[in-house]
């Protein structure tokens, strides 16, 4: 059986663009085939564009993530994000969110650009990867303000992702009743608290990805999280739940495609 991976959640733009090339090289050996990359920003939105309409295996996101509002945003913004957004290579709104951490943004601007991207994702018929980041891992009430949101916004209307998936078993139920997949990065390969999760939410409702950026904290290149490891997480949830790793594949791969509309 021929083994498909999708990462559903990179930040490609961020790396040297001399580095891409090998970066999808590495990840289609690894059998990763589809890559999304997420803008999050209007100039990292732009260059997600470029990238996937240069290299076939990758699609784009757009959007302002919450740690990169300076202020409201405005309508000039919002009719940059617009054009963005109708580009055919975007498949995804990527990334938006909630971040709750102490050095982040004013919770009002924060607030005002989510909902604002969720009005344009369903505009657009976008589904939305969202963001929710909270200040320590027992605060999981943070997690229901950025639910809150989502649902008042009707999301659930396009679907979405909950990325880089740290929270408890409650909030992944009711990211999943809001429409929600659940994505699984490396933290699942370190965090004990996430593998009874792993075994026991639906295989229907859960994706993969890396959230991969340039590492340059880790001396060694070879050490850098890149789209070729989403193969590291598909094995581990394989494990976890005592089924084959071609089995985690075929469900995360085909839940992926049916949420962005590509054909597997």
């Amino acid at each position: 059986m021929t083994i498909e991976l999708c990462d559903c959640h990179v930040h490609l733009a961020s790396y040297e663009p001399a580095e891409a090339p090998d970066v999808i090289r590495r990840a289609k050996e690894s059998s990763v085939k589809t890559i999304i990359t997420a803008g999050t920003s209007l100039q990292s939105s732009q260059v997600c564009i470029y990238l996937a309409k240069t290299y076939p295996s990758v699609y784009a996101g757009v959007g302002i993530h919450p740690n990169r509002v300076r202020g409201y945003l405005q309508d000039a913004d919002l009719e940059a994000l617009d054009r963005l957004a109708r580009s055919p290579r975007v498949i995804v709104w990527s990334e938006t969110g909630m971040d709750y951490l102490p050095a982040a943004p004013d919770h009002t601007w924060q607030e005002q650009a989510f909902r604002e991207q969720i009005r344009m994702a369903r505009r657009l018929h976008l589904p939305l990867v969202w963001h929710s980041q909270v200040t320590e891992p027992g605060v999981m009430a943070q997690h229901d303000q950025t639910l809150r949101i989502l649902k008042e916004e009707h999301a659930g209307d396009v679907g979405g992702v909950m990325h880089y998936f740290q929270a408890d078993e409650r909030t992944a139920w009711l990211a999943i009743e809001g429409g929600a997949y659940i994505s699984f990065a490396k933290p699942l390969l370190r965090q004990p608290h996430q593998w009874d999760i792993a075994k026991k939410l639906p295989l229907e409702w859960i994706v993969l990805e890396t959230d991969a950026s340039p590492q340059p904290y880790k001396p060694n290149r070879a050490d850098w999280t890149e789209p070729k490891d989403v193969n590291l997480v598909a094995q581990k949830i394989a494990e976890l739940r005592g089924i084959p790793m071609e089995e985690v594949a075929a469900a995360t791969t085909r839940n992926l495609l049916r949420l962005v509309g590509l054909r597997a």
